[in-house]
């Protein structure tokens, strides 16, 4: 049965990509940037959570590696239609079994149970009700946990898959308060089961493009960052879910920052010889205030409850660094924008700049001025493609999911599991990049004040290291088939 185009036969059989010569896998450290630490005196701050007693026990989940799951044993908790996609891209990848199947709707559980039935894969057991994840984190037939939930159930689901010993991957962001992110970090270090945010823009083609460019340091030394989540369809004139409309009638702040920042916080080697210091965020006016207002031209369907909103029309928010670094931090869901995330690094001898695509390096010294022209990133997109990309690009593309980042990240995860490696995002990571949702909400409310950001690492950030060059292995996931083909 074909599923997106491919089914897993052919996926076995029809890759030429396999036949490549296997890179070398695993969590390379890319040589660390040097910085200089001038941070001036910050201004008067709060933090809006004190950190917990036990700050000197560090990271210990920075580069932590679980025993290896010769098969990874998958229960999926939502399989709406983010769990639907899911199911069908882990389905093409060897070595993994889906072994659960978790939902409030047994029309979506009975779609996930076609998929698995037309790839001739064992039936999943089901789990049919609003509490049910709590059973089907306690089956010892599970290995991880794949969460793609509400938002406010991303931590509950997560913190109860990691207390009955399963790794926990949650959708974005992992959680909405900083709270919950020190719980999540204190009980993945406890139980030692991994919490990996499932960021899949961390694994796109031209963010991968850029890190690949920052660990080669063709870029110098990285000084500034631009992040965003820019989308004029996300909330007005599209159906509501019920969760999204709670939550934007209760709160303001950039409530969806990871996206954008997942990937700039891995150029700039945050929790890992940098890390987040204190954030300023300012928030323009409410939907509702708008609307009651005089605004006519919002979708008639749900007028009544757009009124309602808190959440505004932009916010942005500036992010200091450690080390000095700034970052630039947009949300923009309710007024008219072509998609964008901003996913710009510039550095001392060079920038990335996307939507469009935009990259100019800095010539030898010495050899004069020059213009930036659309054929040097062109050429540059093609001499700093990630090894990954490289390596499972064209299938991930057919693959699909978000353009193949889904498809690469799933199966980076999976292959670090099956082969004893850290994961390329851990809990503080997580932590780090989903706390801002309250951030932001507290400063904006303090028009604009400064707000610190915690540090989960409790100081492990100055000796950790970056996040290399990683990739797949592929003779280590499809064995003896890679040689075949």
């Amino acid at each position: 049965m074909a599923m997106n185009g491919i089914d897993r036969r052919d996926f076995l059989k029809g890759t030429g990509w396999m036949g490549l010569a296997a890179v070398a896998a695993g969590c390379q450290t890319g040589k660390a940037v040097a910085v200089v630490d001038d941070k001036p005196a910050a201004p008067a701050a709060e933090t809006p959570v004190a950190p917990p007693a036990n700050e000197s026990i560090g990271a210990p989940m920075a580069g932590f590696v679980a025993p290896k799951l010769e098969r990874v044993r998958i229960g999926f908790v939502g399989v709406g239609k983010r769990g639907t996609w899911a199911v069908k891209r882990i389905c093409k990848i060897p070595g993994v079994d889906v072994t659960a199947l978790c939902d409030i709707d047994k029309g979506a559980i009975a779609g996930c149970r076609n998929i698995l039935a037309g790839c001739n894969l064992k039936p999943a057991r089901e789990f049919l009700g609003a509490t049910a994840y709590r059973d089907l984190c306690q089956w010892d037939s599970v290995d991880v946990v794949y969460a793609c939930v509400p938002w406010k159930l991303h931590a509950p689901v997560a913190l109860a898959a990691m207390r009955a010993d399963k790794h926990a991957f949650v959708e974005v962001p992992a959680t909405m308060d900083v709270d919950s992110c020190w719980e999540l970090v204190e009980t993945s270090e406890k139980t030692k089961r991994h919490c990996m945010m499932l960021e899949n823009c961390c694994y796109g083609e031209k963010e991968m493009l850029a890190l690949n460019m920052c660990r080669l340091g063709v870029l110098g030394e990285t000084v500034y960052g631009e992040a965003g989540y820019l989308h004029s369809g996300s909330t007005r004139g599209h159906k509501l879910s019920q969760f999204r409309a709670e939550w934007y009638m209760e709160h303001r702040g950039n409530y969806y920052p990871t996206h954008g920042l997942g990937p700039v916080a891995q150029y700039m080697n945050i929790n890992r010889g940098d890390r987040f210091d204190y954030l300023n965020s300012m928030e323009g006016i409410s939907v509702g205030d708008l609307i009651r207002g005089g605004d006519t031209r919002w979708n008639g369907e749900n007028v009544e409850t757009y009124k309602k909103y808190l959440t505004g029309t932009y916010n942005s928010s500036l992010i200091r660094t450690a080390k000095g670094k700034i970052i630039l931090l947009n949300l923009s869901c309710n007024a008219p924008h072509p998609y964008s995330r901003m996913n710009t690094i510039q550095g001392t001898h060079g920038i990335m700049m996307d939507y469009p695509l935009r990259i100019d390096i800095e010539k030898t010294p010495g050899s004069g001025p020059r213009e930036y022209t659309e054929e040097r990133t062109k050429e540059y997109r093609e001499k700093y493609r990630h090894p990954m990309w490289k390596l499972v690009g064209d299938i991930a593309k057919k693959v699909g999911g978000h353009g193949g980042m889904d498809f690469v990240m799933d199966l980076r995860w999976i292959y670090c599991l099956q082969n004893g490696l850290p994961l390329d995002m851990d809990v503080y990571d997580l932590a780090s990049w989903s706390c801002l949702c309250e951030i932001t909400e507290i400063s904006q409310g303090k028009r604009g004040a400064p707000v610190d950001i915690p540090d989960f690492t409790r100081g492990a950030w100055k000796t950790m290291k970056p996040l290399g060059i990683v990739t797949v292995d592929t003779k280590k996931i499809f064995g003896r088939a890679a040689a075949q083909i």
